[in-house]
């Protein structure tokens, strides 16, 4: 696996915290606006430009493309942003109440990823392939990183390790009480880049945990800009995979798919104990209770179809009420874990949906194996807790 050095556009030390923001992808636009008042320094202006422009304005839109080309050149013009004048790699801690994660900020090969070096587990939709390569085309950067992680490595975690040691560029903690601490990996310190480069050689793989569509259309753009240069690399955070935290990605129902109350329990019943008992576990929120649910993984399943999800999927979302593709039907939607049971229950308590799930998350390990097979997840099966900031960091192409 490759990995190279790149000379960041990032935020002065006084502004990070300022000009830190959520993906792109976890908000929407109202959200995203109310999170960037009174803050014109904040990076949702980039990621979320239609917030500047007329109420309606298509988020994919030429006007806001050029919007956000509009807005990050303002950023650089007034020195919120500045570019690092040689390449470097990065250490990024995340600190989420007592569970920490660290990674290597750096930038990685779309060759690898167009070769199955870096491994999937989800399908991407062409349509936000198309919004990420226009972005991207547009501004001529990189704006968000994606989230890799490969299996522990010793030596890496030492160089991590003693650049941690050193003066960190920015140590903040965001509105949501996530902390976010920046260091170089400098020359001298730790190892040379070179260094780290030898030893991410010796990884064979690496797996996308997040950013599917952001290493994708990263992929399209360095390929029609036949990899020269800066456009055969894209931005991405690279985790040790024993540091990561997955959350659930819970399931709500918009209604019964025209059974009654007793005919849905009876038909529950024939594939669920109402139980712990099972192998496997998920909980039910309906008519105001939680009840447990449990089974047992039938024989010969292989690494998806055992997944708590696809069972939840093949035994009662699609037969029984009618969730054929959980990708496109509007009956159902999905609430990362990160939300918790209190919010599932009001969407169910207010009439939103009719029924919720609440699963249990999916390991690492799992996800790593669905990707070793050259398998596809079902869709919305992990939800990463915490995020990567936006702004921190930009990959400019140019």
């Amino acid at each position: 696996m490759k990995i190279h050095p790149f000379a960041a556009v990032r935020p002065n030390e006084r502004d990070a915290a300022l000009v830190a923001s959520v993906p792109y992808d976890v908000v929407d636009t109202a959200e995203a606006k109310a999170l960037a008042a009174g803050n014109p320094k904040s990076f949702l202006h980039v990621s979320r430009p239609e917030i500047d422009l007329p109420a309606g304005t298509d988020c994919s839109s030429p006007e806001a493309y050029a919007q956000a080309r509009k807005a990050l050149d303002a950023l650089v013009a007034d020195g919120t942003l500045v570019k690092d004048a040689e390449p470097k790699f990065y250490a990024y801690r995340q600190t989420m109440g007592t569970h920490s994660q660290t990674g290597i900020v750096a930038t990685f090969d779309t060759q690898d990823y167009l070769a199955g070096i870096l491994k999937q587990h989800e399908k991407t939709r062409k349509d936000k392939e198309d919004d990420r390569t226009r972005h991207i085309e547009t501004l001529e950067a990189h704006t968000g990183p994606a989230f890799l992680t490969y299996r522990d490595d010793k030596a890496i975690d030492e160089i991590v390790a003693a650049a941690c040691r050193t003066a960190p560029l920015y140590d903040f903690v965001a509105d949501d009480g996530i902390g976010h601490t920046v260091w170089e990996i400098a020359t001298g310190t730790s190892c040379t880049a070179d260094e780290l480069q030898e030893l991410f050689a010796r990884i064979p793989v690496a797996y996308i945990a997040d950013g599917h569509h952001r290493s994708a259309a990263a992929s399209r753009f360095a390929k029609d800009h036949n990899f020269e240069g800066e456009s055969r690399w894209f931005m991405a955070v690279i985790f040790p995979a024993s540091q990561l935290k997955i959350l659930p990605y819970n399931r709500l129902i918009a209604d019964l798919n025209g059974l009654s109350e007793y005919e849905f329990m009876s038909i529950l019943s024939q594939n669920f104990i109402f139980d712990k008992s099972g192998a496997r576990h998920c909980r039910m929120y309906f008519n105001g209770n939680w009840t447990d649910l449990s089974w047992n993984i039938p024989e010969g399943s292989d690494v998806v179809s055992a997944l708590d999800v696809s069972y939840l999927q093949d035994k009662l979302l699609a037969p029984v009420l009618g969730i054929d593709d959980p990708r496109t039907n509007k009956r159902i939607s999905f609430m990362g874990g990160i939300r918790g049971d209190e919010a599932l229950a009001a969407k169910v308590d207010s009439g939103d949906a009719a029924v919720a799930f609440a699963m249990e998350p999916v390991t690492v390990e799992e996800m790593m194996a669905i990707a070793d097979a050259g398998a596809i997840m079902p869709p919305k099966s992990t939800w990463f807790e915490p995020k990567l900031r936006s702004g921190l960091f930009v990959h400019s192409v140019k």
